[in-house]
């Protein structure tokens, strides 16, 4: 099955389309001359106007040119989300130089790596924003930074060896934002987006989400990810406002929610954690002036998409992508809310199409792998041509490695060509037995992996309960029995305090793979 899109629907709400920048860090300067007293950044009760940002963003700059930091250099900046790592971020930006943001949450070993790889010329720290970004920066032998514009920011002496990526003949062309992605094989993956790949990406999704200057949104998904980044800059592209939090913590959620927030995204884990903070403080969740609320990076089940609906008073909606795709590839649209869990329509400008191992066409409705294409695409993997070779072929398709079907034009992600379990013969898709799962009364999260054994593969499920409920293996056991035929059943459940998750929320299950094989319950 093969769908092109088109950008219809997205002009439609938007009007005459405005030519893009040439970088990310000029999404604001129209608001920073029109409207410089508008909010643009807000971290608790800190608040920059545009006007704010343009001169901080442009003062920040010099300082970095002022200690080494050059036109294709790749800079390193270890933060939690803060008005700091804006500020920062698009300063690599004015500069060309390419931001790489980093969870300060990741390992000495898991920063180093990308230090390394990445041939960074400094890393910066935001050392006063978190406690994990201070003792990164002693370890590394940071030192404090004299910026005109921001305090806290500690930094390594630049490396003199390094030497800058060649400039683009085309400035949309060069990389904005080094992001590294493990995948499911816990190796990482540095993915190269252009200025272009960003921005086109950003503008549609404001544009799904009507996004105007009254706007508020919430951004508490890391900005060391895509989302977080495309996030930032879609707000602001369209004069909203930018309320960043550092960590997420269901309370401050709900404070913001009073404070005037009109939209925030999260992973499933996010939206189960506000149920779980809802129903222990006995108070309903506020609704405020929230009109959006959505959902992505891991897979929705139908029980939870009801549960948050009820509680919150809104849609929740869905949406897919990935780290090389900018990252959106598909998404429900506001005016077309759904009771399943669909992610959606394929979006404006991306082409998709569904392939069988074999490389042929899937009759529509039939599972296949789903390859996409457009300018949102990446320009390849950093250092690794075999890789991006392997993932884009010669005619800019990508392959994103997700088993898909659609339903008309609706795409339904069924797993990851990697996860999908050969059992007896059968193929079980994981997200068919987790949404099984997911309907008993007492389970707040599942994964489900497979587990080798000589001429065939197991099915082994993790299940973390939900706040206060008690349930027994043998519990979930027989609810998958009355469910699933006996082939997609797990052969064994197991129950954990918690799942191994990213910052984002997204379950590791490469990890829980690695459990499954080399443990027994």
């Amino acid at each position: 099955m093969s769908i092109a899109t088109t950008r219809a629907d997205a002009s439609a709400t938007a009007g005459a389309r405005a030519p893009l920048p040439d970088r990310i860090h000029a999404v604001y300067d129209e608001h920073a001359r029109r409207a410089p007293e508008r909010a643009a950044l807000a971290e608790g009760k800190t608040v920059w106007t545009y006007a704010q940002l343009a001169d901080r963003v442009e003062a920040t700059a010099s300082n970095l040119a002022d200690i080494g930091v050059r036109r294709g250099d790749r800079v390193v900046l270890v933060s939690e989300n803060s008005i700091s790592l804006a500020c920062l971020l698009f300063a690599c930006s004015r500069l060309g130089a390419w931001g790489i943001v980093a969870n300060p949450r990741l390992s000495p070993r898991e920063l180093d790596q990308i230090r390394e790889h990445s041939g960074c010329r400094i890393t910066l720290f935001t050392a006063d924003v978190s406690a994990e970004a201070a003792a990164h920066a002693a370890r590394c032998g940071a030192v404090s930074l004299v910026l005109s514009a921001l305090t806290g920011v500690m930094g390594t002496a630049y490396r003199p060896e390094v030497e800058p990526e060649p400039a683009a003949a085309d400035p949309r062309r060069e990389v904005a934002v080094l992001i590294y992605t493990s995948g499911t094989t816990g190796v990482p993956k540095g993915v190269m987006l252009s200025h272009h790949n960003l921005l086109v990406s950003c503008r549609v999704t404001a544009e799904l989400r009507r996004l105007t200057p009254e706007d508020e949104v919430y951004v508490v998904l890391p900005v060391s990810h895509i989302v977080g980044i495309s996030l930032l800059i879609s707000t602001l592209m369209f004069g909203a406002t930018v309320r960043f939090a550092a960590k997420y913590d269901p309370a401050a959620l709900v404070d913001a929610i009073r404070g005037g927030i009109t939209m925030f995204s999260g992973v499933p884990a996010t939206f189960q954690r506000l149920l779980d903070y809802a129903a222990a403080s006995g108070e309903p969740i506020p609704r405020g002036r929230l009109r959006l609320i959505s959902v992505a990076g891991a897979p929705l089940d139908p029980a939870l998409k009801v549960r948050v609906e009820k509680a919150m008073g809104l849609p929740l909606l869905n949406g897919y992508g990935i780290t090389e795709c900018s990252p959106g590839i598909s998404g429900v649209r506001m005016d077309n809310p759904r009771d399943d869990n669909s992610v959606g329509q394929i979006l404006p400008d991306v082409e998709a199409r569904v392939v069988r191992p074999d490389g042929r066409i899937v009759a529509p409705g039939e599972v296949g792998e789903l390859h996409v294409r457009g300018e949102n695409v990446m320009l390849g993997y950093y250092r690794a041509p075999d890789l991006t070779a392997k993932a884009i072929d010669p005619d800019g398709w990508f392959n994103t490695g997700d088993l898909v079907r659609f339903d008309g034009d609706v795409m339904f992600v069924v797993g990851r060509t990697k996860e999908m379990i050969i059992r007896s013969g059968f193929n079980v898709y994981p997200a068919e037995v987790e949404a099984v799962l997911a309907q008993h009364p007492a389970v707040a999260l599942s994964a489900v992996v497979g587990r080798p054994v000589e001429g065939n593969e197991e099915i082994v499920a993790f299940v973390q309960l939900r706040h206060g409920a008690k349930a027994t293996s043998s519990d979930l056991a027989a609810h998958c029995a009355a469910e699933l035929t006996a082939y997609k059943r797990p052969t064994e459940i197991r129950i954990v305090e918690a799942l191994p998750s990213t910052s984002t929320g997204k379950i590791l299950k490469h990890k829980l793979a690695e459990t499954a094989r080399s443990t027994t319950a």
